[in-house]
């Protein structure tokens, strides 16, 4: 036990020698004259200015309502014209049909009619939209309806749009179809 007590003993005299020797080291510092003048000559300098933070701008949404026109990377329609200046091409025998009695929403043009609702009726089966025209009032619309004052057929009904087809002049003394969409308004 003397042997352990003695050898302890020993470990921890080393262990003063050397913590004495570190203090001792630390303390040999006693010229801090250089360091003073230092601090003076920084704190005598003029303070610089911080110029304030930029003023932040507020971000602006932008809901992209441009669905209804030809996207940017579909190709134009090609029109050759002939010798005499008239157009070519396949001409088209399809055109509206004038004798079909007018739906109540074909009255108002297409950009004043906004999607509001959809309505799934279980004795039909069919989603049917809720549209409300210019004047405030709103209608059900379904699949096959008309609306528009280009003869424009309903052709897809689903919660978020309708889809539409329009029946309109081609410029050639003719007729051709534009698909539109009425897209349903948040709120």
């Amino acid at each position: 036990m003397t042997m352990k007590t003695d050898r302890l003993g020993k470990q921890f005299a080393v262990v003063g020698l050397c913590a004495v020797a570190l203090l001792q080291g630390c303390s040999q510092i006693n010229d801090t004259s250089d360091l003073r003048q230092f601090v003076r000559e920084t704190q005598a300098r003029p303070s610089g200015r911080i110029d304030p933070l930029p003023e932040f701008k507020a971000y602006e949404s932008f809901l992209y309502r441009a669905t209804s026109l030809r996207g940017p990377f579909e190709q134009l329609v090609r029109i050759e014209l002939s010798d005499e200046g008239e157009a070519l091409g396949p001409k088209n025998d399809f055109k509206p049909d004038f004798e079909r009695p007018k739906e109540p929403l074909e009255a108002f043009k297409l950009e004043n009619l906004r999607m509001v609702g959809t309505i799934h009726m279980i004795d039909q089966g069919d989603l049917t939209a809720l549209i409300r025209d210019g004047n405030d009032e709103i209608h059900r619309i379904k699949k096959g309806s008309h609306v528009g004052r280009n003869y424009g057929e309903v052709i897809t009904v689903n919660e978020t749009q309708l889809d539409v087809v329009e029946i309109v002049q081609d410029g050639r003394d003719g007729w051709m179809k534009r698909p539109r969409n009425i897209v349903l308004v948040e709120q």
